[in-house]
């Protein structure tokens, strides 16, 4: 006989696991408010800090985690206004909405606890119910300001960067070109650059068109990125040539990287299709900084002018112009 199976039981409809709003501070001196603020906020799914005077306060607000807070306006140690305003002037990198609490009530406090930073203002006791509610304009706010703030680094971004390779541009370079050489003016810091062009690139768009050209261009950038340290800059200069700035490297380790790029580029297979891979060689005209005078403009040119002569001496190798030549007109 066959026994019947035993329904699985199952959650009543309309029930919801408990979300997570996030980390809340709650700075108030008065137990009792205190106590029944953590129950309320805790209820609703925030992980509430306690602070029970000023000092307290501030230690949770420079804390990076921390979006919102509550601040009672007379505490010890530090006042809400006062707390309100030393945030708004300090350099966080994210945006914490401030509702103040208190019992004055009068256009003037209001005024006052606004223009020290506030973003809100509630007075006890506190309506919890309207305090759910400005919560919930607290996370428009603060969403609407991270938002923004990616939009920025993404236009950021788009504006130094090129399109097609998603390498640096030509702007960016010279930007962190200048970093460079003021940093080598104060610490003696050098570093290298290197111009690197694609041998034949023109046979490989009229033999298998533009967009395995370009397909390879990005590759090579990939192949070079991965062959390099995290903070060495690959900018594409224009065309099919490429800007290598190498922060820290003296003569000898430009000369060490470019060697093994050079070496890398030969072993590696590109792929124009599913069926076809080619493989390419590389030209590289190297310089390092040598004066506190250099130029971002002279280096480049410098390293142009050693690509030049690469490319004449037969291709696949690099050439390195010294502090002489480099400073040749």
């Amino acid at each position: 006989m066959n026994k019947k199976r035993r329904p699985v039981a199952s959650k009543p409809s309309g029930t919801t696991s408990k979300q997570s709003l996030g980390p809340i501070l709650v700075a108030e001196d008065d137990r009792v408010t205190m106590n029944l603020l953590e129950r309320k906020l805790s209820g609703w799914g925030y992980q509430v800090h306690r602070a029970e005077d000023g000092q307290q306060a501030w230690h949770f607000l420079k804390r990076p985690e921390i979006r919102i807070a509550l601040l009672d306006w007379m505490m010890p140690g530090m006042e809400g206004p006062e707390l309100c305003h030393k945030l708004r002037q300090s350099k966080k990198s994210h945006y914490t909405y401030l509702i103040l609490l208190t019992s004055r009530d009068t256009s003037f406090d209001i005024i006052q606890g606004l223009e020290a930073g506030a973003d809100d203002y509630m007075t006890k006791p506190i309506n919890l119910l309207e305090l759910r509610a400005r919560l919930q304009t607290a996370h428009r706010i603060i969403n609407l300001e991270d938002n923004l703030i990616k939009a920025k680094r993404r236009l950021s971004r788009l504006a130094s960067t090129d399109s097609l390779t998603h390498a640096w541009n030509r702007r960016a370079i010279f930007g962190f070109l200048a970093e460079e050489l003021s940093r080598f003016g104060r610490e003696g810091r050098p570093f290298g650059l290197l111009m690197i062009d694609i041998d034949h690139f023109k046979e490989i768009n009229d033999r298998y068109g533009h967009p395995a050209g370009d397909s390879v261009l990005k590759q090579l950038v990939t192949l070079v990125r991965s062959n390099l340290r995290n903070y060495d800059r690959v900018a594409r200069y224009g065309g099919d040539e490429l800007i290598l700035l190498l922060p820290g490297s003296d003569k000898k380790a430009t000369e060490t990287i470019a060697s093994r790029l050079l070496e890398r580029v030969r072993q590696h297979r590109f792929k124009i299709s599913r069926r076809i891979s080619i493989q390419i060689t590389i030209s590289v005209g190297s310089t390092t900084v040598t004066s506190s005078h250099d130029m971002a403009d002279n280096l480049v040119k410098a390293a142009d002018r050693a690509l030049y002569q690469a490319k004449k001496l037969g291709r696949d190798r690099m050439v390195m112009l010294d502090a002489a030549e480099k400073n040749k007109k």
